[in-house]
């Protein structure tokens, strides 16, 4: 079994186990224990009261974080015709219109953050599902990521502004990132109210009890902080 290093301990030793912490604190918290030489991702990780195996207990769905993610995204855009015309003018890095561009990808090429498609193209990019579905790449409408020609400018422009998709996972759990240690903790709260009131919203009809159970946050190789629940759920984004 592996040990930590001194500077993962040293981290450790500035956070109480057995406290729950206020949003602010925790993401003050959750800057100051980073222990990387580059500018970690700071995760969300949430519990929910959720059954994954029953259908209507799922909770996928898409939110605008509204510092970003501090990020280049790449987009990538499976369109044809007027479509491709309308991506491409949109800033979209990748057009996927032939079959030049499909054999690619169907080889292994993933060099894209976020795929997005046309109604019309979702035959073609389906058949690409085993090289995108793992990837979490595979466009769908429930992740607002399968859209018309008219949507494509704001799709795009979301995707690239830092539109984060979150879902939950087979252990009933969902892990989203909100942005940079270098954001400092004021603009990191205001992407995690964002996300916990998309969260919320996107809540099943058929969810019982506590829907959000247990939430943690850690940046890239740091200790996770436990949240205080009720005091995250109501965050509002500031300004």
């Amino acid at each position: 079994m592996s040990k930590h290093g001194k500077k993962y301990r040293a981290a450790e030793e500035k956070i109480n186990r057995t406290t729950y912490y206020s949003p602010a604190d925790e993401l003050t918290l959750a800057v100051d224990t980073s222990t990387t030489n580059f500018d970690a991702t700071v995760e969300v990780h949430l519990r929910m009261g959720l059954d994954p195996r029953h259908a209507d207990q799922q909770v996928r769905d898409v939110v605008v974080l509204p510092h970003g993610l501090g990020k280049t995204v790449r987009v990538l855009v499976f369109a044809a015709g007027e479509g491709a015309t309308v991506a491409r003018e949109a800033g979209a890095d990748f057009i996927a219109d032939d079959d030049e561009a499909l054999k690619k990808i169907q080889d292994g090429w993933t060099d894209f953050d976020v795929a997005i498609a046309t109604p019309d193209m979702m035959g073609k990019a389906g058949r690409l599902g085993r090289v995108l579905g793992p990837r979490g790449l595979m466009p769908n409408p429930k992740a607002g990521t399968v859209v018309g020609v008219a949507d494509l400018p704001r799709t795009i422009e979301e995707a690239k502004a830092g539109r984060v998709e979150f879902r939950l996972d087979k252990t009933s759990n969902i892990h989203v990132p909100i942005g940079k240690v270098s954001f400092g903790a004021e603009k990191l709260q205001d992407n995690f109210a964002a996300l916990l009131a998309a969260i919320k919203k996107a809540r099943p009809a058929a969810a019982k009890g506590n829907y959000i159970q247990r939430v943690t946050i850690a940046s890239t190789m740091g200790p996770g902080i436990k949240v205080d629940v009720n005091q995250a759920q109501s965050l509002e984004v500031s300004g």
